[in-house]
C-alpha cells in the first residue's frame, strides 16, 4: 500500500538565503542607499519567518514572493522618503558604492559573504540613481522591477497595485525621463581621461584647463547631510563650478586627489592623512563634463571609510 503524500515541503533556508544578493542590488537601485537596502532585506526575510510553516508551504513560488514583498516595502520607504528629504540639510545624493572584490555592503574587506556585494552596472552609476530620485515612487519601481530585473509587467501589477497596462506606462515614462536627462556618455575610456585631465586641472589650479573640461551648463551638487560643510544648493555654469572646485583646493591644500571608479563608473575620491573624506561621481558627455556629484556625508562613506558601525 503506497504511503499517502506529505505536506509540500517548502524551500530550504539555502535556497532563501541564496536570494539576498538579488533582494539587496534590488533595494539599492531603487532607494540608492545601502543601509536603507540592508533593512528591506532584513524586513522581507523577517516576513517570511513571521508566517505559520503551513502558509510559508502554500506559495507556490518563495523567490517570486521575496522579491514582490521587498519591492513593495521599497515602495512604501520611497512614499516616506521624499517628506524626510524635505527636512533634510542641503541637497541628498545616492550614497556611493565602490568598485572591486573588496567591497561589501558593510563596507568589510575581505572575507565577506558574496550575497553582499552590490553588482556594479549602469543601473547603480551615480547619474542613473540621480534621475531615478526625480521620478515618482511607481515610476521608479516598475522601471527597476522590469529593465533591470526582467520582471513581467503582469507581476509588477501585483506589486504596485495597478493594472499590467498601467505599469508599462510607467517603466515607458521611466524610460523617457532616462533618455532625456542621461543621453549617451561615450567609452569608459574616455571618461577615464576627461577625469584624468579632471584631477590635474584641480591639482595645479589651472583654471582655463578646468573651465575647458566642463559643460557650460554643468551643475554640481553636494551633499554634506548637515555634518559637514558642503553647498546647499547646486552650483551651475562652468566658471561658477570651477571657481568653486578651485576655492575648496585652495582651501585644503593637503587633500589628495584619486582617481576611483565609483558606482562601476570613472570618479574620485578626495583623501586627507590618508583617509577619504569626500567622493566625486561625474557625467561626461561629448568630452565634457556635464554633471558633477560630491558627496561628502560620512555617514554615506562607509564603502571607503570601512566603517561598519551603520
Amino acid at each position: 500500500m503506497p504511503t499517502p503524500p506529505g505536506p509540500a515541503e517548502g524551500p530550504t533556508i539555502g535556497s532563501l538565503m541564496a536570494e539576498r544578493r538579488r533582494l539587496l542590488n534590488l533595494g539599492y537601485r531603487m532607494l540608492g542607499s545601502v543601509q536603507d537596502a540592508e533593512d528591506v532585506v532584513q524586513e522581507t526575510y523577517a516576513r517570511w519567518y513571521a508566517m505559520p510553516e503551513r502558509a510559508q508551504q502554500e506559495i507556490e513560488a518563495p523567490l517570486a514572493w521575496l522579491t514582490r514583498v521587498a519591492s513593495r516595502i521599497c515602495l512604501d520607504h520611497l512614499a516616506s522618503a521624499r517628506v524626510r528629504r524635505e527636512r533634510y540639510t542641503g541637497e541628498w545624493l545616492p550614497e556611493p558604492v565602490r568598485d572591486g572584490p573588496a567591497w561589501t555592503s558593510a563596507g568589510r574587506e575581505g572575507g565577506a559573504d558574496p550575497a553582499d556585494r552590490i553588482t556594479l552596472d549602469e543601473s547603480v552609476s551615480m547619474g542613473m540613481l540621480v534621475v531615478l530620485e526625480a521620478i515618482t515612487p511607481a515610476e521608479r519601481v516598475a522601471f527597476v522591477l522590469h529593465d533591470v530585473f526582467g520582471m513581467p509587467f503582469t507581476e509588477i501589477a501585483e506589486t504596485v497595485g495597478r493594472t499590467p497596462a498601467a505599469c508599462r506606462k510607467l517603466a515607458s515614462s521611466a524610460r523617457r525621463r532616462l533618455a532625456h536627462e542621461r543621453p549617451d556618455s561615450g567609452t569608459a575610456q574616455e571618461h577615464r581621461q576627461v577625469v584624468s585631465a579632471f584631477r590635474e586641472a584641480c591639482e595645479t589650479g589651472d583654471l582655463d584647463a578646468l573651465v575647458a573640461l566642463l559643460d557650460p551648463d554643468v551643475e554640481s551638487r553636494s551633499d554634506g547631510g548637515g555634518k559637514v560643510r558642503a553647498a546647499l544648493r547646486p552650483i551651475i555654469g562652468r566658471d561658477k563650478v570651477a571657481r568653486f572646485l578651485l576655492g575648496l583646493m585652495r582651501k585644503e591644500p593637503d587633500v589628495e586627489l584619486v582617481e576611483d571608479d565609483v558606482n562601476g563608473t570613472p570618479g574620485m575620491t578626495v583623501r586627507f592623512a590618508g583617509a577619504t573624506i569626500a567622493v566625486l561621481a561625474m557625467d561626461v558627455h561629448e568630452g565634457v563634463i556635464t554633471n558633477l556629484w560630491l558627496v561628502v556625508n560620512p555617514d554615506k562613506l562607509h564603502a571607503w571609510t570601512g566603517d561598519d558601525s551603520h
